[in-house]
């Protein structure tokens, strides 16, 4: 692998990289927390290429990944960038996604287009608990991944440390390819555990040298566990058996079987890197290590009907299908997409069919329309380079696609497919806002619009109960990102203000009650009288109108008309404007006129009546409780616990799901988890998940609603 390394072809800026073959191509993703050094080793995968003359620094606002005015200013990835280089004449699409947990969506978009991961883990903070859940989504659907150690110069950094670490928490198969060389405090170089090589960067190129006597125990012990783990994966039976007999192994068999390995996603090889060292590692790898996109399995694939698709491989002459899995909004370019292409080949100018399905419940309506390409590029940050085509496995941005949003799929408009969505992160932190002024609300609709179509993770609700505009969102990073894009790139200013609960109304007893609207002042007057009977029904028991008139005291023409009144004042509430529901209604006498009583006068008389039972018995508030389940590391199940029942939760029990996590499911007040997203996040250290579904309506505490109606 990186052993063999003997220098790359060199890319540049101002030209896009381009292959014809996708046997020519990688798509690596990096994962890894906030502040790992992802973007860092970009910088210097682009340097180690030539792509780049000089790496750019984070703390500068200098990188090409990040480029965005919000990355520059808070000195963090919050979208995903592709950044492609050419190495022993391979393309690899290198893409940067964000470490933090409210830019889910963005990495999440990074894992579909990619076919390996590289989880970068910093030599000094070491694994966090965000990490493991991602090599645990990694290794349910079987990619490939290695493991880069980075900012080993540190002066606090511990390798070894840090290698355990990632042992412990990634399992069996991580195993080190590579180990530090440290001299005063500075890394000079790599030794290779295969080769037992010391890969020397002491003058700034890499120089091959013996690592001398004092470090053979070391890689006598390092190299034997590295050894043993990769005859473990290989396909030749015989190697263990010949190892353990004290035979020696040959080195050109064992690199083979390592790279097997890892392109299986059965072994997890860890690199090292730092200034000036381990990019060339890195790259080999990257290139011989991982999968080209015609070895990785094809997402399901479905005609527009629903019905499977078989046999499309990865292959430049296949009929095209392809996928949108980032969407941003220029104000002078105008809507461009990043495009990973898994079969056939996506040419300018050519007309494609555009499919979107299955997220309607985040403001994503299903929709199929034909669109023509507009130009094809290749990204590299914020300079777009532009390129001939796009062939099967490899990733391009277009430009003027209108109305292709993030998710949706590019197919031949003869035979137009749908690719299945990938799982996306469900926002759960609402937020309420109002535009500032009426310059900003005519503006206002259209700007959200263009935030949906490029963020799934984005929903948008127009409460009707409420009269409240919501955002959705993955947290409070996720909120003022969005709203900084609104005024920034359309212009939109909004504030925030206290989100509103749509709460319920009932009656707390039964009661008797008139209703008569009698108005016969000159003229056609008005004249209706009902008496009704009202009473409360158990949760979730509805509206109940029951006719027990006889007699014929109210014309049978009029009964639906006082049903309808009732109807209409229980949508208006009668204590604080919430809906009634939960009330059972009888109508058992009345009066009408033969000439004064309307259809209109006996919807009036029913209303009044319901008003008058609001002043005979008490009315009732009931606000909305969830089912809630969350999902945390054992370690924190007490603290969760402790929290939900401080909430005014009860919790129901809990049970174990996998090793060392618990799922803790309750009832809780949706008034008291508007923000359990934050504080969650906060109590878990990141790693805990929770879901929301309604479940009923329950009485509100009585010291609770003078303040939800005050």
């Amino acid at each position: 692998m990186a052993e063999r390394a003997t220098g790359g072809t060199a890319g540049a800026a101002g030209r896009a990289p381009a292959v014809d073959q996708p046997d020519k191509i990688r798509n690596v993703v990096l994962v890894g927390h906030s502040g790992a050094g992802k973007t860092t080793l970009v910088e210097a995968l682009l340097a180690a290429t030539k792509t780049v003359q000089r790496p750019g620094r984070v703390e500068d606002g200098t990188t090409a990944s990040d480029f965005d005015e919000v990355e520059v200013r808070q000195q963090r990835s919050v979208n995903l960038t592709v950044a492609p280089v050419i190495h022993n004449d391979i393309k690899i699409n290198l893409l940067d996604t964000p470490g933090y947990a409210d830019f889910a969506g963005d990495l999440r978009a990074g894992l579909r287009a990619a076919d390996a991961a590289l989880f970068v883990v910093s030599a000094v903070e070491g694994v966090d608990g965000l990490t493991r859940m991602l090599w645990e989504e990694c290794a349910a659907v079987g990619m490939p991944r290695a493991v880069v150690i980075t900012k080993i110069d540190h002066q606090r950094a511990n390798f070894e440390d840090v290698l355990a670490a990632c042992q412990d928490a990634f399992g069996d198969g991580v195993s080190p390819l590579y180990l530090p060389v440290v001299t005063n405090g500075k890394v000079n170089g790599l030794i290779g555990l295969l080769s037992q090589k010391f890969y020397n960067y002491a003058t700034g190129t890499r120089t091959e040298n013996s690592p001398g006597p004092a470090y053979a125990d070391q890689i006598e012990i390092y190299r034997s566990t590295l050894i043993e783990g990769v005859i473990q994966e290989s396909e030749d039976e015989s190697l263990m058996d010949r190892y353990l007999s004290g035979e020696e192994i040959d080195t050109k068999a064992l690199i083979g079987d390592l790279e097997k390995a890892v392109a299986r996603g059965g072994f997890y090889p860890v690199l090292a890197a730092g200034t000036g060292v381990g990019a060339l590692e890195v790259l080999e790898l990257i290139t011989q290590g991982f999968p080209s996109p015609p070895e990785h399995p094809m997402p399901e694939i479905t005609s527009i009907d629903g019905r499977p698709v078989a046999g499309i491989t990865c292959d430049p002459d296949g009929p095209l299908v392809a996928e949108i899995v980032k969407t941003t909004s220029d104000p002078y370019v105008g809507r461009i997409s990043l495009v990973r292409v898994f079969s056939g080949t996506l040419r300018p100018d050519m007309t494609v069919h555009v499919s979107g399905h299955g997220l309607a419940d985040r403001g994503h309506e299903d929709h199929d329309v034909d669109e023509r390409i507009g130009a094809l590029s290749s990204p590299l940050g914020k300079l777009q380079r532009t390129t001939a085509k796009c062939v099967a496995g490899d990733i391009a941005a277009v430009a003027k696609l209108s109305r292709a949003e993030t998710g949706d799929t590019l197919s031949d408009r003869e035979n137009p497919l749908v690719m299945k969505a990938w799982t996306m992160p469900e926002p759960l932190l609402p937020v309420a806002i109002q535009p500032r002024s009426k310059a900003d609300d005519d503006k206002l609709s259209q700007a959200l619009q263009r935030l949906v179509a490029e963020d799934p993770t984005l929903r948008l609700e127009n409460n009707p109960e409420t009269r409240q505009l919501v955002l959705w969102c993955m947290g409070e990073a996720h909120t003022d990102v969005l709203l900084e894009r609104l005024s920034r790139r359309h212009g939109v200013e909004v504030e925030k203000i206290e989100l509103r609960v749509p709460l319920r109304e009932t009656f707390g007893g039964r009661c008797q009650a008139l209703g008569r609207n009698v108005k016969q002042t000159g003229g056609h007057g008005q004249f209706a009288v009902c008496h009704l009977e009202v009473e409360p029904l158990p949760s979730g028991g509805g509206f109940e109108f029951v006719d027990k008139i006889v007699g014929g005291v109210v014309p049978r023409q009029f009964i639906p008309s006082v049903e309808k009144g009732v109807r209409t004042q229980m949508q208006r509430g009668v204590l604080a404007g919430y809906p009634m529901v939960d009330v059972r209604v009888t109508l058992y006498d009345g009066k009408a006129h033969s000439v004064d009583s309307s259809d209109m006068a006996f919807q009036i008389a029913g209303a009044l009546a319901l008003k008058e039972a609001a002043t005979k018995v008490p009315t009732l508030l009931l606000e909305p409780v969830d089912e809630v389940s969350v999902l945390v590391s054992d370690e924190h199940v007490g603290a969760v616990m402790s929290d939900l029942s401080s909430r005014r939760g009860r919790v129901l029990g809990t049970e174990p799901v996998g090793v060392g996590r618990t799922l803790v499911r309750a009832e809780v007040p949706e008034l008291e988890i508007t923000r359990y997203s934050i504080d969650l996040r906060s109590m878990s250290h990141g790693t805990g998940t929770f879901q929301r579904d309604f479940l009923r309506y329950e009485p509100l505490p009585s010291h609770l609603v003078e303040k939800v109606t005050g």
